[in-house]
């Protein structure tokens, strides 16, 4: 569907890549490791974008002239607080646990380069897990893994599909890149 310049996505996110393609944009993959990082005093809603934005200037280099780059980063938020990526199993197991029954936000900032010019904007969406109980938690961590996931979850998995019970936002922000905003801007 889209026909327009040649598009890389500046992430090696499997989630980015499929909700790209699902959208039917062709687009290539260049990632270049970037210190995820931010100042500590930074509003919390600004750090993805800030973080997507280290992102698109360490790919821009790579990338010709005219290229359209694309760059993503998501932060789980619970009572304030910036929920990152278990370190191990039990990490993740402590990160369910507390967002077990709970509210949380997710947001996602992105950044396109496109002819010199950056748009840069991000899409915050609110998740509601239902209670957990200690057997899902252990079950969803041992079978699917989530150790490269923000908040230990992936909401296109099991636990999406038996522990959430609400959201209001976009499904696909949660899943990492808010792909109907992306195709607009496009």
């Amino acid at each position: 569907m889209y026909t327009g310049k040649r598009v890389i996505l500046g992430s090696q996110s499997p989630r980015r890549k499929q909700l790209l393609e699902q959208a039917g944009i062709p687009f290539e993959v260049k990632v270049v490791d970037t210190a995820e990082t931010f100042p500590a005093d930074m509003h919390i809603p600004d750090i993805p974008v800030h973080i997507a934005r280290q992102k698109a200037a360490a790919v821009a280099p790579l990338c010709q002239e005219d290229d359209i780059i694309i760059t993503a980063d998501t932060v789980v938020v619970l009572d304030n607080t910036i929920i990152g990526k278990p370190r191990d199993r039990e990490d993740a197991i402590r990160i369910l646990s507390a967002l077990s029954g709970r509210e949380h936000r997710v947001i996602t900032g992105v950044i396109i380069l496109r002819d010199g010019q950056e748009e840069a904007f991000s899409k915050e969406t609110a998740v509601h897990f239902k209670p957990l109980t200690a057997e899902q938690i252990i079950y969803y961590v041992d079978n699917y893994k989530p150790y490269d996931k923000a908040g230990a979850y992936a909401i296109q998995e099991w636990i999406g599909a038996v522990g959430i019970d609400r959201i209001d936002g976009c499904f696909y922000n949660v899943m990492g890149l808010p792909v109907s905003n992306v195709v607009e801007k496009l």
